[in-house]
């Protein structure tokens, strides 16, 4: 393997492999991240940083773009799930109506279908409900009383609303008490769309709304993108599972953060794995993976234990970002490991000589599943997850991509020299007729989460800090849309 430390250039870090499994679709770039070229060229295949010797950091907005290219890269893969079983999946194919909707005129309201001038002649007791298809047209002069929901007879007229029209039943006669228009309360065959007509466009999340209009639609299945399959591995001999922290050992924050805030984008996520500090459970441990991500916690820097750049190297893995000009998180990185079976023979225990059929599968693609490695610290770690993880999911699920917006900032926020900061913060509703804004949150050092567990978004500060009323770009957390902004509730 190369140790020479500009190995890839900008060019080359901006084209990962393609994804494993279903979404493959070619071989991946080799080497580690530079920002900058080599004056020796593109490195060997399979090329890595040395301990001494570190790969110039990324930009947070370049690595961003990497992690977004490497999860889009490769055909999506799509199955059909059940209306049941397809909520919070993103559609693979645009929906298009299967039908016009409403298939039939209907009625609107309850009340009466009229045809011609009135007044109007009924018989007594009759009626057309919702699911009932009247049997005959409607002459001129007449009117029936009709159902919300109900198919209206040929040549109605209007549906005049019950409370609007006074029935005489000694003389069987109805008399409008306002004027009628042609086709009021009448929803006419169409009117939401036409067959074929393309509803919702791929990429959309399906929502309880989406699930909704399918069924309306006439689907039973939906087309959908499977959602991407997430291992979690907690690395660190210091971490403690329960209990209070003791004789310098500390609680594991991030095993029981990273599940739910992965689900959150959409992953299917298995439960955490903790392994210590052992490279070699580490390296049996991606081995053996076949999701297509792998989450891992610590160990990402140079230190005695830090065993993920070494692993990586001796699988034989491709270092897309290794390192990342952002303050938290800036150890974090994004590798692509090599296929199953190409590192080495991994058996899960089964006796030697017997078939592994999932392994074969595998084996037919020339990329394993990608691997970011978060920074221990627990707030490091977050900037991982919305640098790297939020971006490089997003494609893998055929998700769009979160959309950049701006804020007024009400305070000062000190920036870092040369690295992007990412501070959390809290929306804040204007008072008296000024701007909605955000205000930073006091606890954003590296290692705490008080003030993240606050907040409803990052700010990205640039290099040197903002001063108070600047606009800064925020990235909203998973569950912000659902969380009302601190002062007041919005309907």
């Amino acid at each position: 393997m190369s140790s020479t430390p500009n190995a890839r250039t900008d060019a080359h870090a901006d084209a990962p492999g393609n994804r494993p499994g279903p979404r493959s679709g070619g071989g991946g770039q080799s080497g580690s991240t530079s920002a900058g070229s080599s004056p020796a060229g593109p490195a060997s295949p399979r090329a890595s940083r040395t301990a001494n010797k570190p790969a110039p950091s990324l930009s947070w907005s370049r690595a961003r773009a990497v992690a977004a290219r490497a999860g889009r890269d490769g055909p999506l893969a799509a199955v059909r799930l059940p209306l049941d079983r397809a909520l919070g999946h993103v559609l693979a194919e645009p929906l298009g109506a299967l039908t016009d909707l409403p298939s039939f005129d209907t009625s609107a309201m309850d009340g009466w279908a009229v045809a011609g001038p009135g007044p109007w002649a009924f018989e007594a007791g009759a009626g057309i409900l919702a699911g009932h298809a009247p049997a005959t047209a409607l002459p001129d002069g007449a009117a029936v009383r009709i159902a919300t929901g109900a198919r209206v007879p040929p040549d109605t007229t209007a549906v005049i609303r019950r409370e609007h029209a006074y029935a005489d039943e000694a003389k069987g006669l109805l008399h409008a008490e306002r004027s009628v228009a042609t086709g009021q309360d009448i929803r006419p065959r169409g009117q939401e769309c036409r067959s074929g007509e393309q509803l919702v466009p791929a990429g959309t999340v399906v929502t309880p709304a989406v699930l909704g209009l399918a069924a309306a639609a006439g689907y039973d299945a939906l087309p959908a993108v499977p959602r991407p399959r997430v291992d979690i591995l907690v690395l660190g001999d210091e971490l403690l599972a329960a209990g209070l922290p003791h004789d310098g050992l500390i609680r594991d924050a991030l095993g029981p953060m990273l599940g739910p805030w992965l689900r959150a984008l959409g992953a299917e996520v298995a439960g955490p794995r903790r392994l210590g500090d052992d490279a070699g459970a580490l390296r049996d441990a991606l081995a053996a993976s076949d999701a297509d991500l792998i989450v891992t916690t610590g160990g990402t820097a140079s230190g005695p234990v830090d065993h993920v750049h070494p692993v990586l190297a001796e699988l034989g893995a491709d270092l897309l970002v290794d390192g990342v000009a952002v303050r938290p998180g800036h150890p974090m990185l994004l590798a692509r490991l090599p296929a199953s079976g190409q590192s080495g023979t991994h058996t899960d225990g089964r006796p030697e000589g017997q078939r592994d059929v999932k392994a074969e599968q595998r084996k037919e693609t020339p990329d394993g599943p990608y691997l970011v490695g978060l920074p221990g610290n627990p707030l490091a770690a977050v900037s991982g997850l919305v640098t790297l993880v939020e971006p490089l999911l997003a494609g893998l699920a055929g998700r769009p991509a979160q959309d950049a917006y701006r804020a007024l900032v009400h305070a000062e926020v000190h920036g870092h020299p040369h690295d992007t900061r990412l501070v959390p913060v809290v929306h804040r509703a204007g008072r008296a007729g000024g701007r909605d804004h955000v205000a930073p949150l006091r606890y954003n050092g590296p290692a705490m989460l008080r003030g993240i567990a606050a907040a409803d978004g990052l700010a990205v500060v640039e290099p040197g800090g903002v001063r108070s009323g600047t606009e800064v770009e925020i990235l909203d957390l998973p569950w912000a849309p659902a969380t009302p902004w601190t002062e007041g509730c919005f309907t």
